[in-house]
């Protein structure tokens, strides 16, 4: 996790332009195709704060945030991404494009199975969170989804890429 790259100005923090367009160049070439800006003082912060830059290979595993304090803010900023919405069962409920031109914002409320599909290179969000963070643990890791690395990922992102509302993967 990267902290500390806001630029300080006594107590404001500044996120330059040129600071994200890094943060996307550094996604493009990093191990899981994206990378973040935390910009919350540690892990411990009452409300986390990141920006998210992803390539369109990256892979997210669905997932929710159980934590009944844990909804989740996502704001697209550049670029293009799909937010994928599901059911227990891995059937897609909903599918919204999200980029500076059409829905622009999200409010995830928690328990909510979910994932992102990057399309479009550059791309570049603001994730807030309440509550200190706590990495996804396996009951919240979708069982019907691949781990991340997995030889099956791959097909599984494509699936995510193109299936309709309505569909179960299998």
């Amino acid at each position: 996790m990267l902290y500390g790259l806001a630029v300080m100005d006594k107590m404001n923090k500044r996120i330059h332009s040129s600071q994200l367009q890094e943060l996307a160049v550094q996604a493009s070439a990093a191990d899981r195709r994206r990378t973040h800006l935390n910009t919350h003082d540690s892990p411990d912060a009452e409300v986390q704060r990141l920006f998210i830059a992803t390539s369109p290979d990256t892979y997210i595993r669905p997932h929710r945030h159980s934590e009944a304090h844990k909804w989740e803010f996502f704001m697209i900023l550049e670029g293009r991404m799909d937010l994928l919405i599901f059911g227990s069962d891995g059937e897609i409920l909903e599918r919204c494009r999200m980029s500076p031109d059409d829905t622009r914002a999200v409010e995830i409320p928690s328990g909510q199975w979910h994932s992102y599909v990057c399309c479009q290179p550059g791309t570049i969000a603001l994730e807030v969170k309440q509550g200190s963070y706590i990495p996804v643990s396996e009951p919240d890791l979708a069982p019907w989804a691949p781990a991340e690395n997995s030889a099956q990922c791959q097909s599984f992102l494509g699936w995510m890429r193109t299936a309709p509302v309505g569909s179960v993967p299998g």
